[in-house]
């Protein structure tokens, strides 16, 4: 049997609310430098409640080859990823106008 959404009726496997709550995200990408001159990529902006913040971070450290981790409501990946953080942040869905 098919799960059904109780709000929209729609089956719950077409994700329709994860896709809305996608493109209204007002994301920013940006460079932080911590101890000992270590470069960070820190994505701000995304909304726990909305999205699964943890299943984004493990897809980003997979694509970008690099290690990071989920503080707060934030995305901290090692390394300078911000020009491909923000592609890779398109390629999952996110509007690209609402990256900076």
């Amino acid at each position: 049997m098919v799960e059904r959404d109780p709000i929209t009726g729609l089956p719950k496997e077409l994700d329709v609310w994860e896709n809305i709550a996608k493109s209204e995200q007002r994301i920013q990408v940006k460079l932080e430098k911590r101890k000992f001159g270590k470069i960070i990529t820190v994505i701000v902006g995304l909304d726990a409640k909305a999205i699964d913040i943890k299943d984004v971070a493990k897809q980003l450290k997979s694509k970008l080859a690099c290690g990071g981790t989920v503080k707060g409501n934030n995305v901290e990946l090692q390394g300078n990823h911000k020009t491909r953080a923000k592609e890779e942040l398109v390629n999952m869905g996110f509007a690209e106008e609402s990256i900076d």
